[in-house]
């Protein structure tokens, strides 16, 4: 056994042997359910708090470190800082996620809200202090990352190691998760309400309860306390201008500006994990050294772009870091119409690198720079045409481009109009804040499916929220597996009256119309044969005449889940069952019995997986389990193989496949075949050997 995990034993002993003490005082003294819960809320805000602050000065010492020690040692090489400080960075950063803690990697939210919705809120204690570290190395060397994320999975982390060691309830423990992300928004914005909101409109999505809500407040409260007692009562931007509305014709303008923000919020979630894949692709590239490439591609960047656009930088480029003093600038109208539209592109393009590659750290402060840039861009163009002092100044637009670009990649319209308020004091920006944030927020829930940047990760994962809780259930079911094989058919030249006295024999509500090649023309109804009746002489009519032509078609590829949806928005009883190389053709008819059938099947398989994954987590390794993404490589172990006849190493079990861009849960009759996508669950020992085994890796 390695020394380092004798220690990682014995620091788990002592874990262990800390929890038993603390959970035996409260079972010893048995205070009220209510006093532990606002207790522990106060001590997760407190530890949240100190945390943020901690965080914030560990930024600071980085950024020291990268931007004023460094180059002042190496002044002889000019601005070759600008590059290879973000490539260490990227190097320490990947080596701390990869073998410390891989739930560390990227914006960290999405991890949250995993936890929340599948794992009864349990965190590995030690992600917080790889967060903080890794977070810090990434921001401070110049990536382009926010430090909300990273404070929000470190408060979060905390109150799951509170509720762990309390050994409190799965709900308790998510309740002290939620306490923990409110903190860290709380102290890093000096918001508590918007701390809240987020908390209980993202990581618990959407639960209001007094329980909840009490129980968050009273961490946020803390929390900020503590940020401001380190930092001052200021907010996190100073905006040194009152806005409000100069022109009530502006009211005609801020729907646009929501238009263009739902388009930038989409296109950033789309372009972030679009970078990600880019880079998971390069299989030949060491996991840990990606974020390194990233960085020198980060760095190049900003080396080239002065002499491309003009836009002069000092010490640091202005698309590196969090940018809240470029915020700060363009909230003060210092900037042209040209700056702003180009340090949007620039930092839409810096943070894909950065998160893309695998760096850690949020997407909430790149998402208000871009909103502040789009803002002011929009209101800038808009001075250029209207008459003076006919619209706000460009501050005015760029604040409320803010919270409209924010809640349009976090779906989140409730946290970003009172953050936004909380960080102005002005109710006056109000009215066109809650118009525009709402208007890019339906628009963006269209333009991504509904998903959100955070829950797009999870989705790519096989794992689908709504409203904080996994409903993917009718999403392991594929249509194929339930439908009605066979299904009766009426050809279209049947007059209505054979075909009332069809239904009357057959008891069927509705029935797919075929005509001499058995082709599918369309469905009929008991209800259609009603309305036919009202017609005179209707007893000879074809059922040509009163069926439904051009119907919605389910296809045998296609989960439940999308073909439910189909059913939900038209408010039909049945869908024929088409393949999709021959759509004029029904192979079976989807009707609401199937669905029932479907979703006690995918119950079924919803416990098998909790049951292996249960198991796993008794045999679990101090290292933990991790998530690994698989290519199935042609004439790998795996190919053509169902995934009960493969030898999988112990401890590992195959969670999801994407097969033909369509995600599925894997059960043991699914063959595996080239080119499919597969996520899986390991130890982190066994890692290589099934690689090995799906052909990613040498033998």
């Amino acid at each position: 056994m390695s020394s380092s995990q004798s220690v990682s034993q014995a620091s788990m002993r002592r874990y262990y042997a800390l929890s038993s003490k603390l959970s035996g005082a409260l079972d010893r003294w048995q205070p009220p359910a209510e006093i532990i819960l606002l207790l522990t809320a106060f001590v997760v805000g407190l530890t949240t708090g100190i945390g943020a602050v901690a965080f914030r000065y560990l930024i600071r010492l980085m950024g020291w470190i990268s931007y004023t020690w460094i180059p002042a040692v190496t002044s002889d090489w000019g601005k070759a800082y600008v590059v290879f400080v973000p490539a260490i960075g990227g190097l320490i950063v990947g080596l701390l996620v990869y073998y410390f803690a891989r739930e560390a990697k990227g914006h960290g939210v999405p991890e949250v809200m995993e936890a929340v919705a599948l794992n009864g809120g349990r965190i590995r204690p030690v992600v917080a202090g790889v967060k903080a570290l890794a977070s810090s190395v990434c921001i401070g060397s110049g990536g382009s990352v926010g430090r909300e994320g990273p404070i929000v999975q470190i408060g979060s982390a905390l109150g799951s190691t509170i509720g762990q060691l309390l050994k409190l309830s799965d709900d308790r423990v998510s309740n002290l998760v939620a306490c923990g992300a409110a903190g860290g928004i709380a102290a890093t914005f000096n918001a508590p309400i918007a701390g809240v909101m987020f908390a209980l409109e993202v990581i618990l999505g959407g639960r209001f309860g007094v329980r909840y809500l009490s129980s968050v407040v009273v961490a946020a409260v803390t929390a900020s306390i503590i940020g401001r007692v380190a930092f001052g009562d200021i907010p996190a931007f100073v905006i040194p201008f009152e806005y409000g509305i100069n022109n009530l014709w502006e009211f005609a303008l801020y729907p646009i500006l929501g238009i263009l923000a739902a388009f930038v919020g989409a296109g950033f979630t789309k372009a972030l994990y679009g970078a990600e894949d880019i880079f998971d692709g390069w299989k030949s590239v060491p996991e840990w050294v990606k974020p390194a490439i990233g960085g020198i591609l980060l760095g190049t960047l900003a080396l080239i772009y002065p002499f491309v656009t003009h836009l002069s930088w000092d010490q640091m480029p202005q698309v590196y870091n969090v940018g809240y003093e470029v915020i700060e600038a363009v909230l003060a109208n210092r900037f042209t119409f040209g700056v702003a539209a180009l340090l949007l592109l620039l930092k839409l393009i810096a943070t894909t690198l950065t998160l893309g590659s695998g760096g850690s750290g949020g997407v909430f402060a790149p998402s208000l720079f871009m909103g502040a840039m789009l803002g002011a861009a929009f209101a800038l163009a808009i001075q250029q045409v209207a008459p003076a002092g006919f619209i706000a100044p460009a501050g005015a637009y760029a604040l409320v481009g803010m919270a409209a670009v924010f809640s349009a990649s976090a779906h989140a319209p409730v946290t970003a109009i009172l953050i936004l308020f909380e960080l102005t004091g002005d109710y006056r920006i109000i009215l066109p804040l809650m118009l525009t944030v709402v208007i890019s927020t339906v628009l963006a829930q269209r333009l991504l499916h509904g998903e959100s940047i955070y829950t797009l990760k999870l989705t790519r994962r096989g794992i689908r929220l709504q409203r904080g809780r996994d409903v993917d259930v009718m999403d392991a079911v594929l249509v194929q597996e339930v439908m009605t094989l066979n299904p009766p058919t009426v050809h279209e030249s049947m007059s209505i009256s054979e075909l009332r006295d069809f239904f009357f024999r057959s008891h069927h509500h509705g029935v797919m119309v075929v005509d001499d090649e058995n082709r599918l023309k369309g469905v009929v109804s008991l209800q259609d044969v009603e309305r036919g009746q009202r017609v005179e002489g209707w007893e000879q009519l074809p059922v040509s005449e009163i069926m439904t032509r051009n119907p919605l078609l389910a296809y045998t590829d296609e989960t439940i889940g999308s073909a439910m949806q189909r059913m939900a928005t038209r408010d039909v009883g049945r869908l024929p069952v088409v393949e999709r190389a021959n759509p004029d053709v029904a192979v079976g008819l989807i009707r609401r019995t199937d669905i029932v059938r479907a979703y006690q099947l995918g119950m079924l398989r919803r416990d098998d997986m909790q049951d292996r994954a249960n198991q796993l987590k008794i045999t679990e390794r101090e290292g933990g389990t991790e998530f690994v993404e698989l290519t199935v490589h042609p004439n790998c172990a795996v190919d053509g193989k169902r995934v009960s006849d493969i030898n999988l190493p112990d401890e590992c079990l195959l969670t999801t496949r994407r097969h033909n861009d369509k995600l599925h849960l894997l059960h043991g009759k699914d063959k595996l075949e080239a080119g499919d996508m597969v996520l899986a669950l390991c130890d982190p020992t066994q890692v290589e050997v099934l690689r090995q085994l799906f052909g990613c890796s040498p033998p």
